[in-house]
C-alpha cells in the first residue's frame, strides 16, 4: 500500500510540474508578444531572457513527458537539415538555418 500511495503521490507531483512547465512556457511567448507590440524599445536582453525560458522550458517539458534530452536535439538537427534541403524561406532569403546548424557543430564540439 505503501509503495502505491508513493507511486500516486509522483505522478501527482509530475502533472503538477507538467501544467506549471506549460504555464512558464506560455508566459514567456505572451512576455515577447508584448514586448514586440509595445511603443517601447525592447532590449536584446530581456528578448534572449524570454527566447532562453521557453527553449529551456521546453527542453524540461519533453523530459517530464518522458523523452531524452538527445532525441530533442535529433529532433531540431533534422528539422534543420529538412529546412535547408526544402530551401525554406528563412534559408533561401537569409541563410539562417545554415547558419543555425553551423553555431549547433560549432558549439557541441
Amino acid at each position: 500500500m505503501r509503495m502505491e500511495n508513493d507511486r500516486e503521490l509522483d505522478i501527482a507531483k509530475n502533472l503538477k510540474l507538467i501544467e506549471w512547465l506549460k504555464s512558464e512556457i506560455l508566459t514567456s511567448v505572451a512576455e515577447i508578444f508584448r514586448m514586440l507590440t509595445s511603443s517601447v524599445r525592447v532590449s536584446q536582453d530581456g528578448i534572449a531572457d524570454c527566447l532562453a525560458s521557453i527553449i529551456v522550458g521546453c527542453y524540461l517539458l519533453g523530459r517530464r513527458l518522458g523523452l531524452h534530452y538527445g532525441a530533442i536535439d535529433q529532433k531540431i538537427a533534422s528539422k534543420i537539415r529538412l529546412g535547408i534541403l526544402e530551401e525554406h524561406d528563412v534559408e533561401k532569403y537569409y541563410g539562417d538555418l545554415t547558419e543555425l546548424n553551423q553555431h549547433i557543430k560549432a558549439y557541441r564540439e
